[in-house]
């Protein structure tokens, strides 16, 4: 007991270090995690997260304690790679990656100073704790697409169910007498996040076979979006009543807990259920604490000598750490990682006639779109040719995409406001000047009742034409990288399927118009070269 007096102090001292250290390194990405993330109601549960991982490790104290330290040279492989995933984020401009880049250092550091079995005893805890960062942008606004239409779909089925008569356009609710919009905030994510979460503590308490877990976990994805789709039923069916004040008010609000109150009940019957089926456990299986006993009889010169040695690893281990995090924290604070901004046309002055394509204004973008879309610049031209058939013309420029800005794809928004997004894919387009002769865009139709559309879209990205979110954050990385850049654009196209005409016809219309308007483009966006 006197080496383990002895060694608190020392311990303490470190692990100040190392909290500075990571506060120093990370300080910015989690004052954006807790006063931007956090605040979103999808993840508004973090708050309590910090909390339940300090409960964890609590109840695992006895076998922590029980547990000698086994310092270990491995932990510097999770530390390297969370040294390399900091550099992807800081440069490429994902605070997810930072958020897991901090993960992987202090799992690292776990493994350095406790070793191997003590890292096993707080595994979970230390796992639970990835349940603090929101996932990233790109991959978050297709799953609320999806989960938006999912609940749409399933919520006016349950509508029909009632006996109500009841249309769906895309996300709309068409209830006759009313219009229902199924937006963000109704999509399920929120509800849908926190299920899986609190279904993963459960399942961690539930001791039983690795089968009956894993259906228990994943049990709760259909659940949340099934309980989710019936609450807007409801909103549906009470707004026929009631009015508007059970879609926005009391009711809104309430029916989002109303979840959670059906769904852990649910969760605890299945888990019941499960406990019956075959392999059955001899012992409980619904243990909320797991009892440990400390061995009594430890040897004392063992747990000395284990100390002793830890002693003598962990030193050049911890002086090993420190240089590593000292590095990245001096290194992030004075190497000059400002961008260059390229010099180039202001899109203002985009103009309005391109060979037969002319147009009288440029349209104006209200404010709330361009706070949301945090976008440099941008146009908005209605073009026409001669036959009066029209091509939206819009264009987002971006001087910066580093953390918490960057481009926002159309394949997450323009499949909203009741728009069905179908035939989507690339396709290339021959004839197009300056750029060998052909170019490979963005494909989609879309669909509303009779109106169909055909957009185009493409990410001119520093003399690259870049189709998806993925290509984005790769290039944006290695441009940070190697040239201090990560300016890009956005171009996308709309041209309606007219009553008089046929889909090629539309089609030919728009390949006709990128032949026109690329090479204007190319004087409007900056390329390889800074000017």
């Amino acid at each position: 007991m006197k080496e383990l007096t002895q060694i608190k102090p020392v311990s303490c001292i470190k692990f100040a270090i190392y909290g500075l250290l990571l506060l120093g390194i990370y300080h910015s990405a989690f004052t954006w995690l807790i006063t931007h993330d956090w605040e979103r109601e999808a993840y508004s549960y973090c708050w309590l997260i910090p909390a339940v991982v300090l409960f964890l490790i609590w109840i695992k104290r006895d076998e922590l304690a029980s547990t000698p330290s086994e310092p270990s040279w491995a932990g510097l492989l999770p530390i390297g790679l969370g040294i390399v995933f900091f550099w992807l984020g800081e440069l490429g401009g994902e605070y997810f990656t930072i958020y897991v880049s901090s993960w992987l250092i202090l799992v690292g550091l776990c493994l350095s100073h406790l070793g191997w079995q003590k890292l096993k005893v707080i595994g979970f805890a230390l796992f639970f704790i990835l349940t603090l960062f929101p996932v990233p942008n790109f991959i978050n606004t297709r799953i609320m697409l999806q989960l938006r239409m999912i609940s749409t779909k399933l919520g006016v089925a349950i509508i029909y169910f009632f006996g109500l008569p009841v249309t769906r356009q895309g996300n709309i609710i068409d209830l006759g007498f009313a219009k229902l919009q199924v937006v963000d905030a109704c999509s399920g994510l929120h509800s849908l996040i926190s299920m899986v979460v609190l279904s993963l503590l459960i399942v961690y308490f539930f001791k039983d076979h690795i089968w009956k877990r894993t259906v228990l976990l994943f049990s709760s994805i259909p659940l949340a979006i099934v309980t989710n789709s019936f609450r807007i039923a409801m909103t549906a069916i009470l707004y026929k009543y009631f009015g508007a004040d059970v879609a926005e008010g009391f009711f809104h609000k309430f029916s989002g807990l109303l979840i959670f109150v059906i769904c852990i009940p649910v969760l605890l019957i299945e888990m019941k259920i499960l406990e019956k089926l075959p392999p059955i456990r001899p012992t409980s299986v619904s243990e909320f604490k797991e009892t440990q006993t400390v061995k009594s009889d430890i040897n004392p010169a063992g747990q000395n000598k284990t100390i002793s040695d830890s002693r003598l690893l962990r030193q050049p281990i911890f002086i090993v750490a420190v240089i590593l995090l000292g590095s990245i924290l001096a290194i992030s604070h004075t190497v000059d990682f400002r961008e260059k901004i390229p010099a180039k046309k202001n899109l203002n002055q985009f103009p309005l006639k391109i060979g037969e394509w002319a147009s009288t204004r440029r349209q104006p973008m209200a404010q709330m779109y361009i706070d949301t879309l945090d976008l440099s610049e941008y146009v908005i031209i209605n073009y026409h040719n001669r036959n009066e058939k029209k091509v939206n013309f819009y264009v987002a420029y971006y001087e910066s995409q580093r953390k918490g800005e960057s481009i926002h794809s159309p394949a997450s928004c323009l499949p909203g406001s009741g728009w069905s997004f179908d035939q989507s894919g690339t396709m290339k387009i021959t004839g197009v000047p300056g750029n060998n002769g052909t170019m490979e865009v963005n494909r989609a139709v879309m669909q509303l009742g009779r109106n169909k559309q055909i957009t185009y879209y493409w990410f001119p990205v520093r003399g690259r034409i870049l189709y998806n979110a993925y290509q984005l954050k790769i290039y944006n990385f290695w441009d940070a990288l190697i040239q201090q850049r990560t300016d890009g654009a956005l171009v996308r196209l709309i041209t309606n399927v007219y009553q008089d005409e046929t889909l090629e016809d539309a089609e030919k219309r728009l390949q006709n118009f990128v032949r026109n308007v690329a090479p204007v483009l190319g004087k409007y966006l900056p390329g390889k070269d800074i000017v």
